[in-house]
C-alpha cells in the first residue's frame, strides 16, 4: 500500500481547484514511476478519507484522469494505471521537483548573431539611443479613441480576424498624412501595416534576399539591420560616410564589381551618426538603383524630428520607378510599446509581404491600429508630434550646451540637425566601456559604443539620446556622467 496521504499535497486556499491539485499529483507520480503500469489504485470512497476531501471532488479527478487515458477501470475489479502507458524507471527527485527544464532534448543550432543583450527600459537616469518621452504623448487620447473604438460599432467584424495588411483605417489615414508630409504620391494599397521597423525589414529579408545576394551597409549601421541580412545569409558590403551621408560614390564603384541585391539606408538622420544625406548623394543613390535595380530599403525612423529647417523629403517621395521601400513607425512618435509601424512600397510588393506577414503574425492589434488612425484623422497627433518638436528642440539645445560647459575636455560633437540623440567622440584617454560601466552604478545608463567599432578601429564614441529625459534630468546625467569618467 502506498502512502497515499504523504504523496498528496492539498492546499485548499490555492486557486487551483481541489480536484485539479488531485490530477496533477497522479499525473506526476505516474510519470516519475511512483505508480506504476497496472497498479490498483484506492477506491473513490477511501481515498476521499486518506486524503480528507469530499468524495465528489475525488470522483471528477479520478474521471479526468479516466478521460485523459492516465487511468483504465475494469468492471468489478476497480481502476487502475492505465497498462498502455510505457514502463517509466523511477528516478531520483532533486532539490525540488518544480525546477524548470533548461537544457533542450533535442539538438538546434545557435546563431552567435542572434545573442544579443536586450536594453530594458528602467526607472534610472538614461542617455539612450535616442527614444521618445512617453510623459508627452497624447495617452489619454489614445485610451479614449482605443476604448471607443473596443466598445462601438459592430464586435463581430472589429474583434474578428481582418486584413493582413493591416486596418484599411489607419491605411487611408497614414496614405493622406505622409502624402501631405513626406511628399509620397501613395494610396491605401501602397501602405502594410507592420509592429514595427524590425518587423518590416524580417519580412523584406525573407521575401526579397537569399543566402549569398550582396547588401549594402554603411560602415557603422544599426545592428538590428545588419543582423537581420546576415540571418538571411547575405554577404554584407559597406559604404563610408561622411558629414554628408553615406559615400554614393563607393555605392557606385560596388555597382560595377557586384550583383547588388539591397541597399540599407537611414537617409534623413543617419545611424548612428545623425548626419542628413545630401541632395546630390540621393539624387545619384536613386540614379544606381534604377540603373542597377536593386532595392532602397528607406529606415526612416524619426522624420518627424528635424531642428534645422525643414526636413528633407525621404528618397520615396522621388522614386519614379518604384525601387524605394519606405519604413516608419510611430515608435519615436508616441512610445516604443506601441508596436505599430508601415512599409510603404508599389502595390504588388506590398500584397506579395503581406503573404510573408500572414504566417508569423496573422494581422496586428487592430484595435490599436483603428485608435491611431482615429487620431490622426482628428490631427491630435499631428499636434503632438509639433508640441514634441519645440520640446525636444530645447532639450537638444540645453544638453549641447551642457556637455560644451561641463566636458568641453572629454568629449567633441557637432549639433544634430535633427533626431533625438547626439553623436558623442570620446577623448582617446578614456576608457568608454568601463566608464559606461561606473556609470550604470552611479545610476546611469547610456550605451558603451562597441557597436560602433570599426574592424581594427575603435571608434570610441556613442548616441547619447536627450529626447526622453526632461531638462533638470539631462542636467543630473552629465554631472554623473563627467564623475563617471575613467581614463586609462
Amino acid at each position: 500500500m502506498l502512502p497515499y496521504k504523504s504523496l498528496f499535497l492539498i492546499n485548499k486556499n490555492l486557486k487551483t481547484p481541489v480536484y485539479q491539485q488531485i490530477t496533477n499529483q497522479f499525473t506526476s507520480l505516474i510519470r516519475n514511476g511512483t505508480l506504476k503500469s497496472g497498479q490498483k489504485i484506492l477506491s473513490s470512497r477511501v481515498l476521499s478519507e486518506v486524503l480528507g476531501v469530499h468524495r465528489k471532488t475525488v470522483i471528477m479527478a479520478l474521471d479526468e484522469l479516466l478521460t485523459q487515458g492516465w487511468l483504465e477501470t475494469k468492471q468489478g475489479s476497480g481502476t487502475f494505471v492505465a497498462k498502455s502507458l510505457p514502463e517509466i524507471k523511477p528516478q531520483k527527485l532533486k532539490e525540488s521537483e518544480n525546477i524548470s527544464i533548461k537544457k533542450a532534448g533535442f539538438s538546434f543550432e545557435q546563431k552567435p548573431i542572434l545573442c544579443r543583450e536586450v536594453v530594458k527600459a528602467s526607472d534610472k537616469l538614461h542617455l539612450d539611443d535616442g527614444f521618445p518621452d512617453p510623459r508627452l504623448a497624447p495617452l489619454l487620447d489614445l485610451a479614449r479613441a482605443y476604448r471607443g473604438n473596443l466598445i462601438h460599432g459592430n464586435s463581430y467584424v472589429k474583434l474578428g480576424y481582418g486584413d493582413t495588411k493591416g486596418s484599411y483605417w489607419l491605411r487611408q489615414e497614414l496614405a493622406t498624412y505622409l502624402n501631405e508630409s513626406r511628399g509620397l504620391k501613395i494610396t491605401p494599397e501602397n501602405v502594410l501595416i507592420v509592429r514595427g521597423t524590425m518587423m518590416g525589414m524580417y519580412l523584406l529579408t525573407t521575401a526579397f534576399v537569399k543566402a549569398n545576394d550582396y547588401v549594402v551597409l554603411s560602415e557603422m549601421t544599426w545592428a538590428s539591420a545588419k543582423i537581420n541580412f546576415q540571418h538571411a545569409g547575405a554577404n554584407i558590403l559597406t559604404i563610408p560616410t561622411d558629414e554628408n551621408g553615406i559615400v554614393v560614390d563607393a555605392l557606385e564603384e560596388l555597382c560595377e564589381k557586384y550583383l547588388i541585391r539591397l541597399i540599407y539606408v537611414t537617409s534623413h538622420h543617419d545611424y548612428p551618426t545623425t548626419v542628413t544625406l545630401k541632395a546630390d548623394r540621393r539624387i545619384k543613390l536613386l540614379k544606381l538603383a534604377e540603373k542597377y535595380r536593386f532595392i532602397v530599403f528607406e529606415d526612416d525612423y524619426d522624420y518627424d524630428f528635424h531642428y534645422q529647417s525643414k526636413p528633407l523629403l525621404p528618397l520615396a517621395s522621388a522614386d519614379e520607378v518604384g525601387v524605394v521601400l519606405y519604413s516608419g513607425s510611430f515608435t519615436k512618435s508616441i512610445s516604443p510599446a506601441f508596436r505599430v509601424g508601415y512599409l510603404i512600397a508599389p502595390e504588388e510588393v506590398i500584397e506579395h509581404l503581406s503573404y510573408y506577414r500572414r504566417i508569423i503574425d496573422r494581422q496586428g492589434d487592430v484595435m490599436l491600429e483603428n485608435a491611431i488612425a482615429e487620431l490622426l484623422h482628428e490631427g491630435i497627433i499631428q499636434k503632438h508630434l509639433r508640441k514634441s518638436l519645440r520640446e525636444y528642440r530645447e532639450r537638444r539645445d540645453f544638453f549641447c550646451e551642457l556637455l560644451s560647459q561641463k566636458l568641453k575636455n572629454e568629449v567633441s560633437f557637432q549639433i544634430p540637425e535633427g533626431g533625438m540623440s547626439v553623436w558623442t567622440t570620446f577623448d582617446k584617454s578614456i576608457d568608454l566601456v568601463k566608464t559606461a560601466e561606473n556609470a550604470l552604478k552611479n545610476g546611469l545608463y547610456f550605451s558603451n559604443g562597441i557597436q560602433h567599432n570599426l574592424p581594427n578601429n575603435t571608434i570610441n564614441a556613442t548616441r547619447l539620446g536627450f529626447a526622453s529625459s526632461s531638462v533638470a534630468e539631462l542636467e543630473k546625467c552629465v554631472e554623473v556622467l563627467k564623475k563617471s569618467i575613467l581614463n586609462i
